[in-house]
């Protein structure tokens, strides 16, 4: 089972982008998805964990008030709204599924699929 991420792209400081997880090979809707972000030189860290349902969401500090978790089961995706990015949001971006909530530290998990590259520099 793998997710595919997209939306990354290069954007100013204070600038948004919005990350679409999705599958075409199993329903989402059973699932919490938890976003993971690798900056360069640095280990895989949480970002935001999103239960099965959408109606608890947990955030890293770091992101909170700025990034916004959101998922439509009715279209298999699971998105990741962020605003007034930092250029220390700079980063490959991952999704991955979960049979649980919360999510599970970046170790946990091992089907990761090829993540979507944020780049936020002036």
């Amino acid at each position: 089972l793998q997710l595919v991420e997209s939306g990354g792209g290069s954007v100013q400081p204070g600038g948004s982008l919005r990350l679409s997880c999705a599958t075409s090979e199993f329903s989402l809707s059973r699932y919490a998805v938890g976003w993971f972000r690798q900056a360069p030189g640095k280990e895989r860290e949480g970002v935001a964990c999103i239960n099965d349902k959408g109606e608890i969401i947990d955030y890293e500090d770091s992101v909170k008030g700025r990034f916004t978790v959101s998922r439509d089961n009715a279209k298999n995706t699971v998105y990741l709204q962020m605003n007034s990015l930092k250029p220390e949001d700079t980063a490959v971006y991952y999704c991955i599924e979960d049979l649980f909530f919360p999510c599970s530290p970046p170790d946990y998990y091992h089907n990761w699929g090829r993540g979507t590259h944020v780049t936020v520099s002036s």
